[in-house]
């Protein structure tokens, strides 16, 4: 709705201004024809300020796109810190890349080529450190998976973001047939069922639509 739109857009502009670096990483984003699928910034600035309220030092996120949100994560944390963050396409890979060199941020963001569900297998393989932050923001279909998953992954206090959780108002509905529906149905389910896990989820009303996330803590 267009009220939504012109609140977020206020809000923006005085709370969550982009910089030339995140207006360039848009840009050239749609320059390589990667979908307008991006957090806003007031999302990016929640996810700035969540990982600094953590004190991250370590972050993960499940789907890179252009780099815009790996780019709020980034610079949230100290100059040893690293973003780890996994994408399937490599066309938004080396889009990713350049942006997140653009923004001087090289240093501290590793971004991991392949399916998801590989890299972290794999990094869980390697005995990778724990993380103080997850980003959840790759397929919705394996957002269960991502979950089980990331408790390999995790330590207590460990605070896990997941986004898009609300599909368009859709998450109520059983009977959608629609993959990504289903998914974050699972995905809300199977959450509040953990052992490990204490979460919330909010809707979300902006530029990018009706939405919603989640948040949890690893106990």
């Amino acid at each position: 709705m267009e009220i939504w739109t012109n609140n977020d857009l206020y809000l923006n502009e005085h709370l969550s201004k982009e910089d030339e670096a995140l207006q360039n990483a848009l840009k050239f984003s749609r320059e390589n024809n990667l979908p307008p699928w991006e957090v806003s910034p007031a999302q990016g600035k929640l996810l700035y300020l969540l990982a600094k309220i953590k004190n991250a030092k370590r972050i993960l996120e499940l789907g890179t796109l252009g780099g815009y949100s790996t780019i709020w994560l980034a610079r949230a944390i100290p100059d040893d810190g690293i973003v780890i963050s996994l994408e399937s396409y490599e066309n938004y890979v080396a889009t990713a890349r350049k942006n997140i060199e653009y923004a001087g941020l090289h240093n501290k963001v590793k971004i991991i080529h392949g399916a998801a569900l590989d890299s972290i297998n794999k990094l869980i393989a390697d005995k990778e450190e724990p993380f103080d932050m997850i980003f959840l923001d790759a397929d919705k279909q394996n957002n269960s998976n991502y979950l089980r998953l990331s408790k390999e992954l995790s330590k207590p206090g460990t605070v896990i973001y997941g986004d898009n959780v609300i599909r368009g108002g859709e998450l109520y509905n059983a009977d959608s047939t629609d993959p990504a529906v289903r998914g974050s149905r699972r995905f809300i389910e199977d959450m509040g069922k953990s052992e490990y896990h204490e979460s919330t989820a909010l809707q979300t009303v902006g530029i990018k639509g009706y939405d919603g996330f989640t948040i949890s803590i690893v106990k």
